[in-house]
């Protein structure tokens, strides 16, 4: 079957989500849970909810909010754009003053897809491999 675009209309519902995050000075974390893609007007809100286990520690409670506008617009939960999903798969960035995010999304193992960021900078840096699987139709 020849690979298709993705729209934002096939995000909706619910996916598990499993998330590792190395950092550069040898940290590393680890986060399980789901990702709710709902409508909200003519965009999705995407919340990811779980626990967030870094080195160590003890795992705790963690969530995130984002808007997916059309066609494949990812926004902050306060309205700012963080970047656009490329329709077929592949790369995108976003600049966070001083950081850079390079992302890239791969969509080949549809109902499941892989992003993988990788975030260099003073600030931060970091790989942070998620991967996405729908649960149920």
């Amino acid at each position: 079957m020849p690979e298709r675009a993705r729209v934002l209309q096939y995000f909706a519902g619910r996916w598990s989500l499993r998330r590792e995050i190395d950092h550069a000075d040898g940290t590393r974390a680890r986060f399980d849970g789901h990702a709710t893609w709902s409508a909200d007007g003519d965009r999705l809100r995407l919340e990811e909810t779980g626990l967030l286990r870094i080195g160590d520690g003890p795992p705790f409670t963690a969530t995130r909010r984002y808007f997916w506008h059309p066609p494949l617009s990812v926004h902050f939960d306060d309205g700012r754009f963080f970047h656009d999903v490329p329709p077929m798969g592949g790369d995108t960035g976003h600049w966070c003053a001083p950081d850079q995010y390079d992302g890239a999304y791969d969509f080949t193992p549809w109902p499941e897809f892989r992003v993988i960021w990788r975030v260099s900078g003073p600030r931060k840096s970091y790989r942070m491999n998620s991967v996405y699987r729908r649960i149920g139709g």
